[in-house]
């Protein structure tokens, strides 16, 4: 279980790329301090488990699932990264329940420089935004934000100057892809209440199928 809240900003050092799953490894000296084998750390969004810990550096795993249904697999070396270890017992709860099981991929459409915020318009799947309210919670590659706006297959989101500066969200570009987990509570309460049901594991769209219908 994780907050949105980012401790740390990472830098991918190496990338061992097998036929169905990915090797690695990233440079974070604060977050590698405190890691051991077997931790949950969220990388860029993705809950992870620490599989090599040589600080400054980690290694994780990612499976086929993931890197089908995140922008793990996209990664290169030299990418930044953005990191939060697993949140414990009494820890402050500073954005909100995010569990690092990202829902899918949406697109940035536009970065605008607003008075005091940037803000962030995402073309993402109608599933996703159907899951989402206004000024409800999102989690933007790991970050804990406030939805906006809202519009099926679309929403905006404002970053503050210290969002910016703490994440990698300074050096997103409109055409980027990020992953985006929406808010379980919300998901509860939309199934608890009958109108919808979990999708079936593997229904996500894959990179590819979103770019093959224009996202």
């Amino acid at each position: 279980m994780f907050t949105g809240i980012i401790s740390h900003v990472g830098t991918v050092r190496e990338l061992e790329r097998g036929p169905d799953s990915l090797s690695l490894t990233v440079e974070a000296a604060a977050t590698a301090a405190d890691a051991a084998i077997g931790d949950s750390i969220c990388v860029d969004g993705v809950c992870l488990t620490v599989t090599r810990a040589a600080p400054p550096r980690i290694g994780f795993y990612v499976s086929t699932e993931t890197l089908r249904l995140t922008t793990l697999g996209a990664l290169r070396q030299g990418d930044p990264v953005n990191l939060e270890a697993s949140l414990r017992m009494g820890d402050r709860l500073g954005g909100h329940f995010v569990s690092g099981h990202v829902d899918g991929t949406g697109v940035i459409r536009r970065k605008e420089d607003l008075p005091g915020e940037v803000r962030l318009a995402v073309q993402t799947e109608p599933r996703l935004t159907d899951l989402m309210v206004l000024k409800g919670s999102v989690a933007v590659d790991g970050i804990s934000l406030t939805v906006a706006a809202l519009e099926a297959g679309s929403f905006e989101v404002s970053l503050i100057p210290h969002t910016l500066a703490a994440t990698t969200m300074k050096t997103k570009r409109p055409g980027d892809r990020i992953n985006i987990e929406c808010d379980m509570l919300g998901r509860y309460v939309r199934r608890a209440l009958g109108q919808g049901e979990t999708p079936p594991s593997g229904t996500a769209l894959t990179v590819q199928e979103l770019e093959d219908q224009g996202f």
